[in-house]
């Protein structure tokens, strides 16, 4: 999918003098589909990716769906290597779209979940540690000693990942890998910015990246009775801002945005695709799941968006929302923008991408960027699925159907566990 070119060819740095960043490229991978294309017809269509699991067993469990991306696989299917693969098919795509050549001539910030060896890992280094019962800290060291699993100690690492990536693409410097929980890949994009701004690089490659659909991290979003447990009709469960919400669904995928400073995108005659014109950040020690009643530290991470953009609250088009479909977080965000947008926000399109592929977690935030993009090209707001029964505590305009309106600037919202909140703003044109 190629977007339409923005307008206002000349303008090259921003109101605060700043060098204006540019996007060249976009890729995602979701359990819509692999490219933006394909991506972007069944988001519109308002199809789902989400399906019961298939990948291990779920007998027993609480929740047993997800939006798995099941046509892309890893050998073993465990998180690093199938987050590498999401981000290698993004991050393929967005480059070529860029038109930068083989060698990727900036920095790379990838956005991957935590490591942690995982559950079929951790049986075959207790039975190889020969223990006849209880299992020691010892007896792992003795498995590990054999040598016969080197190569999980490269794989289980966290900056695995983003080395992998960046030799693949020839980035410069060293790459930084993160994690802020689900905002995560809008702080990927953030960093990206804050580096070209700074005059440290003409380009950077940002990446979101999440496969860690596997029954340790279920069973623990379960014990926080963060997930939805109604698994039928799959297609019904994620349901953001309705009255009958009851938690978020699993997601995998990957995003990934190509920036550059305006003047070097518009010297080599790059296609601008839109421009990443406003970041917010604010942290939230409140509690480690659970955001700050008043809303206050999300309302600031809104401002400060706008703020960072130069644009007034009124300017906004339309919201991407983190909706995640949880009661709390749901709200929490319907706070946050009427009172930074005000009375106007009841009348604001906003949409969860969330209804359609699940929360795709440290992936998220990279995600919805590119679709805030794609809303942006295409004058076309996504849907949200399963609003059927609207919640009278949350008076927004949920888009239900996509609906074809002239978009310039999109807010987009990310926040994270452990109050971590992470606002993008992008334009077609500079503000």
């Amino acid at each position: 999918m190629t977007p339409t070119p923005s307008g206002n060819p000349g303008a090259v740095r921003d109101a605060r003098d700043r060098p204006l960043v540019a996007v060249t490229g976009l890729g995602v991978v979701t359990s819509l589909g692999q490219g933006a294309a394909d991506n972007w017809a069944a988001l519109t269509a308002g199809r789902s990716g989400i399906h019961a699991i298939t990948r291990f067993p779920t007998e027993g469990l609480r929740t047993r769906i997800a939006g798995t991306v099941d046509f892309l696989r890893a050998d073993p299917m465990v998180a690093p290597l199938l987050s590498e693969r999401f981000a290698t098919e993004a991050a393929d795509e967005a480059v070529a779209q860029a038109g930068l050549g083989k060698a990727f001539p900036g920095a790379l910030f990838i956005a991957v979940p935590p490591v942690e060896i995982e559950w079929p890992q951790r049986r075959a280094l207790a039975e190889a540690s020969g223990a006849a019962g209880d299992v020691t800290y010892a007896d792992l060291l003795r498995a590990a000693a054999t040598r016969r699993f080197d190569d999980w100690h490269d794989l289980f690492i966290f900056g695995t990942v983003a080395d992998r990536i960046a030799d693949r693409f020839g980035t410069r410097g060293s790459p930084i890998s993160l994690s802020t929980a689900c905002s995560s890949g809008a702080t990927a994009i953030q960093l990206g910015v804050e580096a070209i701004r700074r005059g440290e690089t003409s380009a950077a490659l940002c990446i979101g990246t999440d496969g860690s659909v596997n029954p340790e991290s279920l069973i623990r979003f379960s014990l926080l009775s963060a997930l939805s447990t109604q698994n039928d009709p799959p297609e019904g469960a994620a349901k953001p801002f309705a009255r009958n919400r009851d938690g978020f669904v699993m997601g995998e995928g990957a995003a990934a945005l190509v920036l550059e400073d305006a003047a070097h995108a518009r010297a080599r005659g790059a296609r601008i695709l839109g421009y990443v014109l406003g970041c917010g950040e604010k942290g939230d020690g409140f509690h480690r799941t659970r955001s700050s009643p008043d809303g206050a530290p999300i309302i600031a991470a809104i401002r400060a968006a706008l703020d960072d953009a130069g644009l007034a609250p009124d300017r906004i088009d339309t919201v991407n929302a983190h909706g995640t479909g949880t009661p709390e977080n749901d709200k929490m965000e319907a706070l946050g923008c009427l009172a930074v947008l005000g009375e106007r926000m009841r009348d604001v399109p906003i949409s969860s991408n969330k209804s359609m592929i699940g929360h795709t977690l440290t992936a998220a935030g990279a995600v919805e960027a590119a679709f805030s993009l794609l809303t942006i090209a295409q004058g076309r707001v996504p849907p949200t699925l399963n609003y059927a029964v609207p919640d009278p505590a949350i008076p927004l305009d949920v888009v239900t159907r996509a609906r074809d309106l002239p978009v310039s600037f999109v807010l987009s919202n990310s926040f994270g566990f452990g109050g971590q909140n992470t606002c993008l703003v992008f334009g077609a044109d500079p503000a």
